[in-house]
């Protein structure tokens, strides 16, 4: 290719791009909220449009993200379903985690609970699978009970017992990643296992039909799964939605304190 050729498709890449009017828009640059929700609740005063910032999580049930065009309708950030238990891998992992990487939304990767399996065992496996990239949310721990699993669906320690096992999975995640793990909870969950005593982390709640101060009351949160039946432009079929507790600017703090370096 001589330079002349190259210099043409430099100024032809460069006018296209022009032609499109659009930009892409850097990683942690708040976007206004631009999608609605198929079943929307009303929460009172604490509704999830007092919060500026949101987002959303996927895993293999979102089969087609375009995530350019998510991220310009208000997905700010994404939290990515990686692993369960010991052995299984989200088949849609790697590319989400991609897509969302390359569109600017801020990313991060979470590990479903099952108590079937030893906590350092599931965090080897967390590890194994998700790599260390710059810019990635906190690591994220899935709690909840699994209704479904064939094995661990009956398993249901006590709150002592689970406190123990979330500790030492936390343990060696943060070691690994330089970053303190979000914990992802329910309210029934949150209940059974005592993590209202449980500090020094924060916390990615789950309630989609009472505010978080009706659900978990007294309990600071960081970001709140608001819905399930969101619907936003670029992603085919409805996702679970997501608020960031605070201002844009905050968002902006956040994540220049919280988000790998």
């Amino acid at each position: 290719m001589t330079f002349r050729t190259l210099l043409a498709l430099l100024f032809l890449t460069a006018l296209a791009a022009c032609g499109s009017g659009e930009r892409a828009i850097p990683l942690g640059e708040p976007v206004a909220p631009n999608f609605r929700d198929a079943d929307p609740v009303d929460f009172g005063r604490q509704s999830p449009d007092r919060y500026g910032v949101h987002g959303i999580d996927a895993a293999r049930f979102q089969t087609s993200i375009d995530w350019a065009q998510a991220r310009r309708n208000g997905v700010n950030f994404a939290f990515l379903k990686a692993t369960e238990g010991g052995d299984l891998v989200d088949p849609a992992f790697r590319d989400h985690w991609r897509g969302a990487g390359e569109a600017g939304v801020a990313r991060g990767a979470y590990h479903f609970y099952y108590f079937c399996t030893s906590p350092e065992d599931q965090a080897r496996w967390f590890i194994r699978n998700v790599p260390r990239s710059k810019g990635m949310l906190p690591p994220v721990l899935d709690m909840e009970w699994n209704a479904f699993s064939p094995t661990c669906a009956h398993r249901r320690p006590a709150g002592h017992e689970v406190r123990d096992e979330i500790r030492r999975w936390l343990r060696i995640v943060e070691q690994h990643y330089g970053q303190r793990p979000i914990i992802y909870t329910t309210p029934g969950f949150y209940e059974d296992a005592g993590l209202d005593t449980f500090r020094g982390y924060e916390y990615w709640l789950r309630t989609t039909a009472k505010s978080p101060d009706e659900a978990f009351p007294g309990e600071r949160w960081r970001f709140w799964q608001y819905s399930a039946t969101g619907l936003i432009e670029g992603i085919a079929g409805k996702v679970d939605l997501n608020a960031f507790s605070g201002s844009p600017a905050e968002w902006q703090s956040w994540l220049a304190t919280r988000a790998h370096p």
